[in-house]
């Protein structure tokens, strides 16, 4: 069962969002302020470490945007943000500081279920014994210009040293990199990263291009064509 860690200081959100998680095999965990969550990410205990992340904006000790930046410095959990109103520049920051995904409040308990599906879905991290029977399958690395990326693995490396990224930054990479040079949109990104019923807020796959530039940094990786989208500008090695 899934461990998805709630940090959100309302007392009365944690028990009914548990019950209902719970229908999706997904076991939630309540923490009602910054410090305590942050203390349960580093030491999860016996149950082994949490899957996924729920982040409020609005929070006592420091602000959510504070938290996201704190985690995503220490960890690569996958972070859904929870953003007053919709705001647009809710979402934009927290983007920017490494969340995977935002759902405005209210929300509905199913979507937001999904959203955790689907980021998770992105982490999975195969172990050494199945990566191989799965690559020898038809998933082989993908080598380039001073980078290779493990589709199987999940992995990243930059002039031979390994690149943490979130998921949604290694399924963005992974997207350009199976077709080098082929110019992709951002409406073509949107669905391809979060499904054909996605909002197309194309502000949120510029933001994940700056982050995975500066990560593939000195590499010039990700060529931008104006009014077009992006491309992988690197050449691939031959196998």
């Amino acid at each position: 069962m899934a461990r998805i860690l709630l940090i959100d200081d309302d007392a009365q959100l944690g028990a009914p969002l548990a019950a209902y998680f719970s229908r999706f095999e997904l076991s939630l965990i309540h923490a009602q302020t910054p410090s305590q969550g942050l203390h349960w990410l580093r030491h999860p205990g016996p149950d082994g470490p949490f899957d996924a992340a729920i982040l409020d904006v609005m929070l006592p000790e420091m602000d959510g945007f504070a938290l996201c930046r704190t985690i995503r410095a220490e960890s690569d959990v996958p972070i859904v943000m929870l953003t007053a109103r919709g705001e647009v520049m809710d979402r934009v920051v927290g983007l920017e500081l490494g969340a995977d995904d935002y759902l405005p409040k209210p929300f509905e308990p199913r979507e937001l279920v999904a959203r955790l599906q689907t980021v998770m879905r992105r982490r999975v991290v195969v172990p050494p014994t199945v990566a191989g029977s799965t690559r020898a399958a038809g998933a082989p690395v993908l080598h380039f210009q001073g980078l290779s990326l493990d589709p199987v693995r999940r992995s990243v490396q930059r002039l031979g040293a390994e690149v943490e990224l979130t998921g949604t930054e290694f399924e963005l990479l992974h997207l350009l990199a199976r077709e080098p040079g082929k110019v992709f949109s951002r409406d073509d990104i949107l669905n391809q990263l979060r499904g054909h019923e996605a909002e197309l807020y194309t502000r949120a796959v510029d933001i994940v291009v700056s982050r995975l530039r500066k990560k593939l940094e000195p590499l010039d990786a990700i060529k931008t064509l104006r009014h077009a989208g992006y491309s992988l500008a690197l050449r691939p090695l031959p196998l």
